[in-house]
Parts: structure tokens; sequence; C-alpha cells
């Protein structure tokens, strides 16, 4: 036993397998709850970052046992530096001023990180981040949408028949003890051209449930559709 746990932390056929196998599973771990939110970067992609990570480390160590006089981080080094352009492609900004893609984007830099963890033999680190990871992307998920549906500022899109009728909904915004923090106003070119879209940052004093909100604002005259962002 004690034997088999030295020759995984040695680089040789064994430890090399069980490394890949290893990445692979991690990776294809955290990849697997963006694959089932239909998320760009997904299964796959996610165990392909990890896998390729963790050859990169098994290079530079393979570079530095055979070679000498080269510093065992520094292709480490590059790949957390340069995940970055992997992860941006996946953060979009809608036409709706919406950010998304963020966590898809954080969870490619931490499948990376592991891949790194595992390729340069650090088992046990790599193991128990794999499940933190995958509890905050799945568990936390939860503990962030009470968060943000209960807090003191909300985000709609809204769009109006006429500019008069956004005014209405201002003035009851403003009735309702809501503070306008920002207004974005724009057209729809598809919609009508009388049709007002504004995106409104809304600010209370206190916490109030986002969904009643929404359904006492959606009361307005005029409003042909209101929505969180």
């Amino acid at each position: 036993m004690v034997f088999i746990i030295e020759m995984l932390y040695e680089l040789n056929i064994v430890s090399i397998s069980f490394r890949i196998f290893l990445s692979m599973v991690c990776g294809g771990l955290i990849g697997l709850e963006r694959t089932r939110r239909s998320r760009p970067a997904g299964f796959r992609t996610y165990m392909l970052v990890c896998l390729s990570s963790a050859l990169v480390m098994m290079t530079n160590q393979y570079i530095y046992i055979n070679f000498g006089g080269s510093d065992p981080a520094r292709l480490g080094a590059q790949v957390i530096s340069g995940i970055g352009f992997l992860g941006a492609g996946t953060i979009i900004v809608t036409s709706r001023s919406q950010v998304k893609g963020l966590t898809s984007a954080a969870g490619l830099w931490s499948s990376a990180c592991l891949g790194l963890a595992i390729g340069t033999g650090f088992y046990y680190g790599a193991i128990i981040v794999a499940g933190a990871v995958f509890l905050i992307i799945t568990l936390f998920k939860r503990v962030d949408i009470w968060l943000t549906s209960t807090n003191k500022m909300i985000t709609v899109y809204t769009s109006f028949s006429s500019i008069e009728h956004f005014d209405k909904f201002i003035s009851l915004c403003h009735k309702s003890d809501f503070k306008i923090q920002n207004i974005e106003i724009t057209k729809d070119p598809s919609l009508r051209e009388a049709t007002v879209i504004a995106i409104i940052l809304l600010e209370s004093s206190k916490r109030f449930n986002h969904a009643e909100a929404i359904h006492m604002l959606s009361s307005s005259e005029g409003l042909i559709h209101i929505e969180e962002l």
C-alpha cells in the first residue's frame, strides 16, 4: 500500500494514468452542472481544460527531472494567466444589459487550477477543492438566489406604450418608496415606434420581496412588459 502511494507521487506510468483519470473526473464533475444548465462551456470543455492543465504540470515536472535547471512552476503560471481568453469567451452582455457567463468563466479557471494541482501530485487538495467547487455551483446557488431575490435593490426591464406612461411608472415607483438609482432608456426597432424601453435600477430603504414588487409595479397604466434582470 505504501509502495503504491509513493508511486503516485513520482512521475511514472501509474501516476501519469492516475493523474489523467483524476483530472477527467474532477473537471467533468464541475462541467456536468454547467451542461445541465445548457451553458456554452459544459462537461467536455471543463474536462479538457482540467486534463490539459494536468498534462502541462506533468510536462513541467518531466522537464525539471530530466533536464534540470528549469522552474517547476513556469508552465503552470502560463496556464493560470492564459486560461483567461477561454473564460472571457463565455462571458456575454445581452441586449438587455445582462452579464452572463461569469460562473462558467470562474469554473473554467477553477478547473484549470485543479488540473495543475493534480498534475503536480497534490491529490488531496485537488479532490477537496473539486468537491467544494461542485457544492458552490450547485447547492450554494439556492443561497445566492435567496439573497438576490430579497435584497434592497432591483433592476427591472420595462417597456411602455408611450413616454407619458413611462412617467406614470416613475411616479408609482416614488409612491412605493423606491429610489431611482439609474435609468437607461432605449428603443427597440423591432417594436412599434412609440414603444419606450427602460432599464431601471430601484432601491428601497429595507429588504423586500422582488416578486411581490414586480407584481405591484405591473399594475402601472400603459406598461407592456416588466421583468427583473
